[in-house]
C-alpha cells in the first residue's frame, strides 16, 4: 500500500494555492518543477488554476481516482478532506497541516479522529505536521522544501520536517544524492517502522538514514530494523537521549540504565548503525552508498604529510581498528617507486612533493594485499600534489574490491578535487579522523552480517518452585523479593547458592551455623531494606556460635534504631564462601524493548567508572560473552598482570540464565546479582547476595528505607 505513497501516479493537493507565500502552493510548484509525470490534482475552492494546472473546487469535481492525497488546509477542515481523499480512492492520505497532538489534549483528540477515519478505511495516514516526501527517482517532490538534491541512493526517514528541510538543502550543496527523504511528523498511523520496511524492500534505496526522537513500538521496530540491516545498512540518529523523567531506580542494574542504554542496546541487537551527530549521519551514509564492505578492520593509509598520517593512525587505533605493517613483500613492491626518504610502512608516506602517480602506485599495491581491508588516502594541497588530476586517476585506479575512502584537506585548492570524488562514489572527509570513524561503522556493519545464526540455549530448569515464591508476592502484593528468595528463584534456574536459612533469633541463627559449618556470614532480612550494608546488615566470617550470637542481637539492634519503621523478617545465616572476583550480573525490563542485561566489575568499577555493558534478552552465548568483552576492565577478568583468569564461561553461562528467566517471568522488573563470585576455571561460581522487584506493587509500600 505505500506504492501509492512513494511511487503514486495521481497525487491531489486539498489546500492548492495561487498565492507564492502558501504551502498550498509550494506543493503545486515542487512537483511541477520536479517534472511529476503522474497526473497533479490541485483543490481549492476558490481557484480554477494554479501553476497552469487545472484547479477543481472538490475532489467529487475531479471525479478522478487519486493514489496520494496532500492536505495542507487548516485543522478545522482537515477531516473532511481525508473522507473527501477516501471516497476519491486515496490509498495513503498526507497531513502536512499542525495544531494536533503537539500543541496539547484537544489537539491529540482530533488527530485520533483522524486516524480513526482512516483505519475504518483501509486508508493509511502520514504525518500530521510533516513536510511531506521526496522521490528523486519517481521525479516528485511533494514537499515545500524549495531545495532538491540529485538522485542517489541515500534515502532519509526524519521525525523533523525542519530537519528534512535542512538535509534537502544540505545535500543539494553537497551534490549528495538523495532517494527518498520522508518526514514522518506527529507519525500517528504511519512510522518509523513502517517506513523502514518500505525502504528495506525498495531496489533504488542502497543505504536508509534516520532522525528519530522517539520509537513508537519498540518490538515491531527491533523485529523489522534487524530484517531491514541484513538487506542494507541503516544508519539512525537518535536524539532525546537524557533521562529526564525517568524513575530513580532502586537497583544498580535499573540506576545505570537509561533510556539512552535501551535504544543502543536495540540498535546493536538489530545491526543498526549509530550516529553520535549529524554530521555521522551522513558520514556514514555516504560511505555506505560508494563503497563495498571491508572483510575485516585491517586498515591502510597513503598520506603526502606526516602529520596528518599521524592523525589518521591514532583515530584508527583509538576507533579499535588495526594499522596493519605491510607485508615484505608489500614493501618491496613499494620501494622501486618512492624516493629513499618515504615511508613504507603504515602511513604509507609518500612525502610532500608526490604528484599524482606516487598516489596511484601505492594504492595499486595495496588494493593486492590481502592482509589490508581497507585504504584511507590522505592529501594535503601541496606543491607538486595537483589535487584534480589525483582525483580523477583515484577513480580510475580504485578496483571496487575494498573501501576507498580519502581525506583532501584543505579549501579552495581542493574543492574541484572534492566535486570530482564525490561524482566518482569515493567519500571524503574533511579530516583523518571522520573517515576512520565512517570506516569504522563499516567495519562494524560488516562484521554484524558475518555474525553466526543466533541459537538462543534453553536451559532445564525448575518452574514450580519460582511460581510458588512468586504466588505469594502476588498474593501479600510486594514489590521487592529479597535475597532469601531471590536465591530461591535463582536455584530453580541452576545457579550454585550457598546453603543458608532464615533465623528468627539469635538461638535459631546459632542452630544454622552449627549445620551448615563454620564460617558463616549474617545479613538482615527485610522488605524495607534493600542496601543491607548501608544499614550495618551485613557481617562475614563469624567463626563460632558466640560470634554468631552476637552479631544477630547487636544488628538487631542497631537497625531498628536506625531504620525503625523498617519491618525486620530476622537475620539471614549462610555458609562463607571461597574469594574471587566480584561481579555485578542484572535486568532491568525497559518499556519499549523488554529485558535488557547488564554485566560490570563489581566495587569501584560499578559504583565509580560504571564499567558495565548491556545487552537485550534473549541473548546468544556468543553475545554473552561479548558483553564481557565489552568493559573496559575485561583484561583483569582474563588475568591481567600476573593474576589468575577467571572462568569466563561461567559468567557467560549465568548471563544466559538470567536471559532465561528474565524471558520467561515478565513480572520481573529490575534483578541484581551482587556480587557474582567467580573464581579460576574449575572453581564454582555462586551467588553471593540478590535482589529482585516485581511490576506490581508500589515502592511507597515496599521501597527502601531512608
Amino acid at each position: 500500500m505505500l506504492e501509492s505513497l512513494i511511487y503514486p501516479q495521481a497525487v491531489a493537493v486539498l489546500g492548492a494555492s495561487r498565492n507564492p507565500g502558501k504551502v498550498g502552493h509550494a506543493f503545486v510548484a515542487n512537483l511541477l518543477k520536479s517534472g511529476f509525470q503522474g497526473t497533479i490534482v490541485p483543490v481549492n475552492p476558490e481557484a480554477k488554476e494554479v501553476l497552469g494546472v487545472r484547479c477543481y473546487r472538490s475532489l467529487e469535481e475531479y471525479g478522478g481516482k487519486i493514489d496520494l492525497s496532500i492536505v495542507v488546509v487548516p485543522p478545522k477542515f482537515v477531516k473532511d478532506s481525508i473522507q473527501s481523499s477516501i471516497n476519491a480512492g486515496a490509498q495513503v492520505v498526507t497531513v502536512i497541516t499542525a495544531g494536533f497532538k503537539e500543541v496539547g489534549a484537544a489537539g491529540a483528540a482530533a488527530e485520533e479522529e483522524l486516524v480513526e477515519l482512516c483505519k475504518a478505511n483501509g486508508v493509511r495516514l502520514m504525518g500530521p505536521n510533516c513536510l511531506g516526501i521526496l522521490n528523486t527517482h519517481h521525479r516528485m517532490n511533494a514537499t515545500f522544501a524549495p531545495s532538491v538534491p540529485p538522485a542517489g541512493k541515500i534515502s532519509v526517514i526524519s521525525q523533523s520536517g525542519a530537519l528534512c528541510v535542512a538535509i534537502l538543502d544540505w545535500a543539494a550543496k553537497q551534490k549528495l544524492g538523495m532517494g527518498k527523504v520522508i518526514s514522518i511528523g506527529n507519525k500517528a498511523d504511519l512510522n518509523e517502522a513502517d517506513f523502514l520496511q518500505a525502504l528495506a524492500e525498495d531496489k533504488e534505496t542502497a543505504v536508509i538514514a534516520s532522525y528519530l526522537e522517539s520509537i513508537k513500538d519498540g518490538n515491531k521496530f527491533l523485529r523489522i530494523a534487524e530484517e531491514a540491516a541484513a538487506i542494507k545498512p541503516v544508519v539512525i540518529l537518535k536524539v532525546g537521549i537524557t533521562q529526564a523523567g525517568a524513575k530513580a531506580a532502586s537497583s544498580h542494574t535499573g540506576s545505570l540504565a537509561g533510556a539512552d542504554i535501551a535504544y543502543g542496546a536495540a540498535f546493536k541487537r538489530a545491526g543498526v548503525i549509530r550516529a553520535e551527530n549529524f554530521e555521522a549521519l551522513f558520514d556514514y551514509a555516504q560511505a555506505f552508498a560508494a563503497q563495498p564492505l571491508p572483510n575485516g578492520n585491517r586498515v591502510a593509509v597513503i598520506t603526502n604529510a606526516g602529520g596528518p598520517g599521524i592523525m589518521a593512525a591514532d583515530a584508527a587505533e583509538t576507533l579499535g581498528l588495526k594499522m596493519v605493517t605491510p607485508s615484505d613483500m608489500t614493501k618491496a613492491k613499494l620501494r622501486p617507486f618512492l624516493p629513499d626518504s618515504a615511508s613504507v610502512g603504515n602511513p604509507v608516506d609518500v612525502i610532500g612533493d608526490a604528484p599524482p602517480d606516487r598516489y596511484l602506485n601505492s594504492l595499486k599495491v595495496l588494493q593486492e594485499d590481502e592482509d589490508i581491508d581497507a585504504i584511507v588516502v590522505v592529501v594535503t594541497p601541496q606543491n607538486m600534489t595537483e589535487p584534480l588530476a589525483l582525483a580523477e586517476q583515484l577513480a580510475a585506479t580504485h578496483n571496487q574490491k575494498k573501501p576507498l575512502l580519502t581525506t583532501f584537506m584543505g579549501g579552495e585548492a581542493v574543492e574541484a578535487a572534492k566535486d570530482t570524488l564525490m561524482a566518482a562514489g569515493i567519500p571524503n572527509y574533511p579530516s583523518p579522523d571522520r573517515a576512520m570513524d565512517a570506516l569504522r561503522a563499516m567495519c562494524d556493519y560488516a562484521a554484524w552480517r558475518r555474525r553466526p545464526a543466533r541459537i538462543v540455549t534453553r536451559f532445564p530448569v525448575n518452574r514450580r518452585r519460582v511460581d510458588r515464591v512468586l504466588q505469594v508476592y502476588h498474593r501479600s502484593k510486594q514489590a521487592q523479593i529479597g535475597e532469601v528468595e531471590a536465591k530461591e528463584i535463582l536455584r530453580a534456574y541452576d545457579f550454585n547458592i550457598l546453603d543458608g536459612h532464615l533465623a528468627h533469633n539469635a538461638e535459631e541463627a546459632v542452630e544454622i551455623a552449627e549445620r551448615i559449618g563454620y564460617p558463616v556470614v549474617l545479613k538482615i532480612s527485610s522488605p524495607d531494606i534493600i542496601h543491607k550494608s548501608d544499614f550495618g546488615g551485613v557481617r562475614i566470617n563469624l567463626a563460632n556460635a558466640e560470634q554468631v550470637r552476637d552479631a544477630f542481637d547487636l544488628m538487631m539492634l542497631r537497625i531498628q534504631r536506625r531504620a525503625p519503621n523498617a519491618h525486620l523478617r530476622g537475620g539471614f545465616v549462610e555458609k562463607m564462601g571461597t574469594r574471587g572476583r566480584e561481579v555485578i550480573l542484572g535486568m532491568t525490563r525497559d518499556p519499549q524493548f523488554g529485558p535488557m542485561l547488564m554485566f560490570g566489575l563489581g566495587g569501584i568499577f560499578v559504583e565509580v567508572m560504571k564499567d558495565v555493558t548491556f545487552h537485550l534478552a534473549p541473548i546468544t552465548a556468543d553475545e554473552a560473552m561479548q558483553m564481557l568483552k565489552g568493559t573496559r576492565s575485561y583484561a583483569l577478568l582474563k588475568g591481567a598482570r600476573g593474576q589468575a583468569p577467571v572462568d569466563l564461561d561461567a559468567i557467560a553461562g549465568a548471563l544466559q540464565r538470567i536471559s532465561q528467566l528474565a524471558t520467561d517471568y515478565p513480572e520481573i522488573k529490575e534483578l541484581d546479582i551482587n556480587p557474582f563470585i567467580v573464581g579460576p576455571v574449575g572453581t564454582e561460581a555462586y551467588v553471593a547476595d540478590a535482589r529482585m522487584t516485581l511490576e506490581q506493587g508500589s515502592a511507597g509500600e515496599n521501597g527502601e528505607a531512608h
